[in-house]
């Protein structure tokens, strides 16, 4: 049975209405008189706990030449309780920050959320930066800790000397440490947590035994530095998590306006899949596609690196559900030579941001994949 279509305030009014679970209030923050969602999680930690109820679910697919690694919420729930307690022993307390600086490997959201849960402040890192760039970041946000990859330890192992505020730094899949005049910072996260394929069997741990408030602050994400130095721009648990009770809002507001009955989580015989083409260390990766993931029951699908054939076949084996990143990613998707050879049928939505993209792909979107909407996003790291 059909709805009439509604209009975009008509909507936002029918959704956000007293008794509905979009349901918003009006709070003073900070001094300044915010409308925010009364529903939904508070803190990033909410949003872990929460995510513990999606068990031995896939949470994350990590593809590279070794092969694929498999990661389920239940495992990386007690992988970062894990770090969260080798921290909290290090000395880490709240407000502390710890800087993540690695590629879309398991390990990235069991650093974000091992610093989250201890009361620390996550940074995050761009992974591509040069070793000044890096350098640089690490002395402005003050870190404590640094959890690193292995080619992300041989960038600033020349510079660690000169942040000495650094307490420790823990690397992912390394064989070997830093210079010898800083190997007794440098450790191994496999000392923590072991081999990735066996975070299912680590012990549970009570989470850490912090108050976490909606107004703390929970992340620095620095900007892109395109006029000057890069600035970390403070957000808070709050922020992050409005961003997933969003995130759930605008799909079904697409119904809402078109006067459809919005699907209910509940009837979806499979489960939601993203490819993801972006990096966790930008604002889209982290709380556009991991956090709503963890609240969600959504699985992540990455690659060590990108290649478009590779993520057609990765579509085809997750039967995932979304795939996009910048423009040009989708494109490439499009016009693949091979792409006609993968079952894309999975495929509900193409997004894409971070750059122009012509109308034209709008068209080619629902031409080569009729099961997909196409959809477009913006935001500022500073919001």
């Amino acid at each position: 049975m059909g709805f009439p279509a509604l209009s975009l305030p008509a909507a936002h009014a029918l959704m956000t209405a007293p008794g509905t679970p979009f349901e918003m209030q009006e709070l003073t923050i900070r001094g300044v008189k915010q409308r925010v969602w009364k529903n939904g999680p508070q803190t990033l930690r909410d949003v872990f706990v929460a995510s513990r109820l999606h068990g031995d679910k896939t949470f994350m697919v990590y593809e590279s030449e070794r092969g694929s690694e498999r990661v389920s919420f239940e495992a990386f729930a007690r992988a970062s309780l894990a770090l969260a307690e080798a921290l909290t022993d290090q000395g880490i307390h709240k407000g502390d920050r710890v800087v993540i600086a690695m590629r879309n490997l398991p390990e990235w959201p069991v650093a974000f959320f091992g610093a989250l849960l201890c009361g620390a402040i996550a940074v995050p890192l761009n992974a591509w930066w040069t070793t000044p760039e890096l350098e640089f970041a690490l002395l402005d946000s003050g870190a404590s800790v640094a959890i690193v990859d292995a080619e992300r330890l041989a960038l600033i192992s020349g510079v660690l000397p000169n942040c000495s505020a650094l307490k420790r730094v823990l690397v992912a899949r390394s064989s070997s440490g830093s210079s010898d005049e800083m190997d007794h910072i440098v450790q191994r996260t496999e000392h923590i947590l072991g081999a990735v394929a066996a975070w299912a069997s680590l012990p549970e741990r009570a989470l850490p035994r912090v108050t976490i408030d909606a107004e703390d602050d929970a992340t620095i994400f620095y900007t892109s530095g395109t006029t000057g130095q890069p600035k970390g721009a403070l957000g808070t648990h709050r922020a992050a998590c409005t961003t997933i009770i969003a995130s759930g809002f605008s799909p079904q507001r697409n119904f809402v306006r078109r006067g459809q009955a919005v699907p209910r989580p509940e009837d979806r015989l499979t489960q939601r899949a993203s490819l993801v083409g972006v990096p966790f260390f930008h604002v889209t990766g982290c709380h556009a596609l991991l956090c709503p993931a963890l609240a969600n029951g959504s699985k992540l699908v990455t690659l060590h690196r990108w290649d478009t054939e590779l993520a057609l076949a990765l579509i085809e084996r997750e039967r995932c559900t979304q795939a996009g990143g910048v423009p040009t990613l989708a494109w490439q998707l499009i016009e693949h030579p091979a792409r006609e050879h993968y079952d894309l049928s999975s495929l509900e939505s193409v997004a894409y941001g971070g750059a122009p993209a012509a109308a034209e792909l709008v068209r080619r979107i629902h031409a080569v994949f009729p099961n997909a909407v196409p959809g477009t996003g913006w935001g500022m790291t500073e919001t």
